[in-house]
């Protein structure tokens, strides 16, 4: 069985992180979570994979290469435009032979679900097998009305009473070589693109076997915001093993499942909570407090006497002794001054909300701190708000409170007045 993943996609939602890289190498759990979704697919016994790129596509071919070191054979496919799920599957049809798989590349997934899939489609010799998954809110997503494990209607943006005990399209597909004839029959929708779900729907029409492979929750995530990218870090160090290949000064702590890398430097008087991803070549301490759930990239620094949590620290990042960081990510190559404070929780308690595009979006997260693009320099005691997003290349000036979100290319600086006299 032939893998398509979908992989062409911008990632405007997941920004600034992803103005510069394409959203499925952001890295969860010490490596990008697309390199987590090919472990999945080779576990399932998949190893020929297509992946159809646009968007910074020689950053993922630069990455992945033919998939060699990966266990896997990649080919690629170039969607010339970004015209829809159901285009971007067409680009496979001279790739493939028989029956394939479908997999978009923005999920974290198990192997279970990715075999229970392929089982489901061959049990009852389908034209299509979806992957469907209850999830808390259905109605953000597309959902599947069914009748047995026949899938009977397709609705996109139902209402909540309409979606409520539906389950979601989880974006897993098996489709027999004949959905390539119905894709060329397939309209354009409301925002211009072909939709592998008005494919689908023409099958159901024409009395053709399309069946749901319910699968758990546990084992799928969508990766479509920037909370997402937390929750999908927690859940990849919770699988992750103990491992020290770097160096241990002596009065430091581990505790729990922590990987160190190879190169990697942990200082006297450290302590290190697990489950916590330290990577190669980076250097931590002396007296620092890594909480569960972090995940520090290669060569980074962390300084004397910092505190991080739950967070995402990605390759190259420096952050000056006296800092805290929680809940938050921060890209490639910052560097945040001396007494950096990322608060991560509000007065009262509430749900944070975070601008996604135009929108105010409520995260349904009590915790979030920043979200810093990569290239950003901060100076000496600044405070990031809960929320707050900075964009590349930006300086934030010392003693500065970030309430709102800051543009890349941006240098935003405290304005104050002093006054001088004589004693």
């Amino acid at each position: 069985m032939k893998a398509v993943v979908l992989a062409a996609g911008e990632g405007q939602r997941l920004r600034p992180l992803t103005l510069t890289r394409p959203k499925h190498l952001i890295p969860v759990g010490g490596k990008p979570f697309l390199e987590h979704l090919l472990a999945a697919l080779r576990e399932a016994g998949v190893s020929e994979i297509l992946l159809v790129v646009n968007y910074k596509a020689e950053k993922i071919k630069e990455h992945l290469g033919d998939g060699t070191k990966f266990g896997v054979k990649i080919n690629y496919a170039l969607q010339k435009e970004l015209r829809g799920t159901a285009d971007a599957i067409s680009t496979a049809e001279s790739y493939v032979r028989n029956d394939f798989l479908v997999v978009n590349g923005d999920i974290l997934l198990t192997s279970n679900v990715i075999k229970s899939a392929l089982d489901i489609h061959k049990e009852n010799k389908a034209a299509a097998t979806l992957a469907a998954v209850l999830v808390e809110q259905p109605e953000h997503y597309g959902v599947f009305k069914l009748k047995g494990n026949r899938v009977a209607e397709l609705v996109e943006k139902p209402s909540p009473e309409a979606a409520a005990g539906n389950p979601i399209n989880a974006g897993v597909y098996v489709f027999s070589k004949g959905i390539f004839d119905v894709i060329r029959r397939t309209g354009v929708s409301p925002r211009g693109e072909q939709e592998i779900t008005d494919s689908i729907r023409l099958l159901i029409e024409e009395g053709e076997t399309v069946v749901a492979a319910k699968i758990p929750s546990g084992e799928w995530l969508d990766i479509g915001k920037p909370w997402d990218l937390l929750d999908a870090n927690m859940r990849v160090l919770r699988q992750m093993k103990s491992e020290t290949l770097g160096s241990i000064e002596e009065n430091t702590h581990l505790e729990g499942q922590v990987f160190i890398g190879e190169g990697a430097r942990i200082r006297s008087g450290s302590y290190i909570e697990g489950p916590a991803f330290i990577g190669e070549g980076s250097d931590i301490g002396p007296n620092c407090f890594i909480r569960p759930y972090t995940s520090i990239g290669k060569k980074a620094r962390i300084g004397n006497a910092c505190e991080v949590k739950n967070s995402i620290i990605m390759d190259g990042a420096h952050i000056a002794h006296l800092s805290y960081l929680g809940d938050s990510i921060i890209g490639e190559g910052c560097n945040l001054g001396a007494g950096s404070i990322s608060a991560n929780l509000r007065f009262d308690s509430g749900p944070i909300k975070m601008r996604i595009r135009e929108d105010f979006v409520d995260s349904g997260k009590e915790k979030i701190g920043v979200i810093i693009g990569d290239n950003v320099k901060s100076g000496i005691g600044v405070l990031f708000m809960p929320g707050v997003k900075i964009g590349c290349n930006s300086w934030i000036g010392p003693g500065t409170v970030v309430y709102s979100d800051v543009p890349s290319d941006t240098i935003l600086t405290l304005k104050q007045q002093t006054v001088q006299r004589k004693r």
